[in-house]
């Protein structure tokens, strides 16, 4: 009998993926699944990128490529931070990864030695305390709720803070819950940080999907103290619907990119070569196919919020941004597995329980969807918790 590691018996297989996977299975059988499980929008790559890969392709961009990633990718990736987020990269402040999880992946294991602690606010993107746990180090569960809008506050990380803490992690835009930082308070948040002298990695996947006039700040571009502390995680899946693509990056001080590049080379190596010359494309051309995407997501959130605040029993904060509404289920009784488990049985509806991202009350859905689907989904809901 193989005797496994005892790392794996500390982090639990993807409960996203699972339900997922169990949605695609009663599809299967041909039972009529609504899935707002998982986050992956549902439009295609938009042609110019794909093109760009095809020609790539057939330029014979199919060989080993640096380990750090395409200079011409990561010098595209220094001007977007330059340009959009004020932060002042050079292309070897830069390694790209497979997908945005394997940069704060990487982070974590060139980073995070055995007992150093990590803050990271709940409800939170599932994978992250995992990550840690990989790394031997110590997650540490800061609670929040609707009250501070599902974020956390300068005197709850100052708290949170301890001689053994090495890292904090910000989602802004968050996922599970769609909401997004004001300017103010990451000021707040960067005047900790900096003052405890801990450092911070900002995931910006979801930049690019805000609403309302929200604005996204990223921390580093505050000041040298606060700059000289951050490391930027971010990716092409979710504004350029490059799920598959598998192309994300990370930024930050050369000695920390220098020792995730050492790791990289280690494990995956070059990121696929082609895949590189489609996210150039993504970066370099017109964002017109950014701001279609995000429109049709804003008109879901009207319609799926809309719906959702007329069901009795269940509420919801509108979302800043991303594609996710953070559902409080507290007053059916159930936790959240019970919830989604028997949601999916009697209605045939696929969404992910909140004790996956530290919050049995709640499940998250996913807009990330044809406005079709939602309204049967939430139709079904709406039925589902009438009658419990």
């Amino acid at each position: 009998m193989i005797k496994l590691a005892a790392r794996v018996g500390e982090v639990p297989p993807s409960i996203t993926l699972a339900i997922a996977a169990k949605a695609k299975a009663m599809k299967a059988e041909g039972i009529d699944v609504c899935s707002l499980s998982t986050g992956e929008p549902d439009f295609d790559t938009p042609e110019h990128i794909k093109a760009a890969a095809k020609q790539a392709l057939d330029a014979g961009k199919t060989k080993y490529g640096p380990v750090a990633g395409e200079l011409q990718l990561k010098a595209a990736i220094a001007r977007k931070l330059r340009d959009d987020n004020n932060l002042n990269y050079q292309p070897e402040n830069i390694i790209v990864t497979n997908g945005g999880k394997h940069s704060l992946y990487n982070l974590m294991m060139a980073l995070i030695d055995p007992g150093d602690e990590v803050i990271i606010p709940a409800p939170y993107w599932l994978s992250y305390p995992e990550m840690v746990k990989l790394a031997s180090g110590k997650p540490v569960i800061v609670r929040t709720d609707a009250s501070t809008g599902y974020k956390i506050t300068p005197e709850l990380l100052s708290k949170a803070i301890t001689p053994k803490t090495k890292l904090f992690v910000l989602n802004s835009p968050s996922n599970p819950t769609g909401m997004v930082y004001t300017p103010a308070e990451i000021k707040a948040l960067a005047e900790v940080i900096v003052d405890r002298d801990i450092l911070v990695v900002a995931d910006e996947i979801y930049e690019k999907i805000i609403y309302d006039g929200a604005q996204h700040v990223s921390i580093g571009s505050l000041g040298k103290e606060i700059f000289d502390r951050t490391l930027i995680s971010s990716g092409f899946a979710k504004a350029y619907s490059m799920t598959g693509w598998r192309v994300g990056y990370l930024a930050g001080p050369i000695e920390l990119i220098k020792a995730t590049s050492t790791i990289q080379g280690h494990s995956t190596s070059n990121v696929c070569t082609f895949a590189q010359y489609g996210a150039i494309a993504a970066l370099e051309s017109s964002q017109e196919s950014v701001e279609t995407m995000r429109l049709a997501f804003a008109e879901r959130r009207q319609v799926i919020f809309e719906l959702l605040d007329a069901i009795p029993g269940i509420s919801c904060i509108k979302p800043d941004g991303a594609f996710y509404m953070f559902v409080n289920i507290s007053k059916t009784g159930m936790n959240s597995l019970e919830f989604c488990d028997a949601f999916l049985e009697q209605q045939q509806v696929a969404v992910i329980p909140g004790i996956a991202f530290g919050a049995d009350d709640h499940i998250r859905l996913s807009y990330a969807t044809d406005l079709g689907t939602i309204k049967k989904a939430v139709e079904r809901l709406d039925k589902f918790v009438r009658s419990l």
